[in-house]
């Protein structure tokens, strides 16, 4: 589309934004082996971002912003190349960085992404270790979340995953995390009358 003889450069951003949505479509690949649930990729981002903020406020002295964007993006590719879980990755060779590059180079802020997921790429930065660390606690989450319904393979990958953990922080959330139930949330009340009978008049004075 072009408007007064230039690209439109909003164009280009549609494009971006409908190319988002298809990670909602993107299954994690990884549920295949692992014979239960189901997670598309823009559901691994949501959460992680939320624990790359948790984490980032629990840590001193981070750029909480740059974390976020980190965990936003770092999977940004697989609109492009779907998602390759360990085994697929033994055998197969995705170019993660040429679909990026193709796509930042149709957006006038891509070079700013590009700059955010290459530091996220070498693990230097503070920043970019917690953003690792975001995305392999979200793992470790769904993990748990299948363990708890009887998921044995599950069991056998918590190792792993808690061993990919480099910062203390994001160390001492996963033994948290081992140690409680996923359902804690919203059942940590089980004992009380609510559950039997569900008297709303109990809930009048609570505010």
């Amino acid at each position: 589309m072009k408007k007064g003889g230039k690209v439109n450069p909003n164009k280009a951003v549609v494009n971006f934004l409908f190319e988002v949505g298809a990670l909602s479509k993107t299954p994690r690949s990884a549920f295949f082996f692992l014979g239960s649930g189901q997670q598309s990729v823009s559901e691994h981002l949501t959460r992680t971002a939320y624990v790359g903020y948790v984490l980032a406020t629990l840590e001193k002295d981070v750029d909480s912003s740059k974390v976020l964007q980190m965990c936003l993006f770092h999977d940004l590719a697989e609109a492009r190349t779907s998602d390759l879980n360990y085994v697929h990755q033994k055998y197969t060779v995705s170019d993660e960085f040429a679909a990026i590059k193709e796509l930042m180079d149709t957006l006038e802020f891509g070079g700013k992404i590009l700059d955010v997921l290459n530091e996220y790429k070498k693990r230097k930065s503070k920043e970019a270790i917690l953003a690792k660390d975001a995305d392999n606690i979200e793992w470790l989450l769904t993990l748990k979340e299948q363990v708890d319904i009887g998921n044995k393979r599950a069991v056998s990958w918590l190792p792993s995953a808690v061993k990919r953990l480099r910062t203390d922080v994001a160390k001492n959330l996963a033994k948290v995390i081992l140690g409680t139930k996923s359902d804690d949330w919203w059942f940590f009340d089980k004992e009380s009358d609510w559950w039997v009978h569900r008297n709303k008049k109990m809930l009048k004075n609570r505010y």
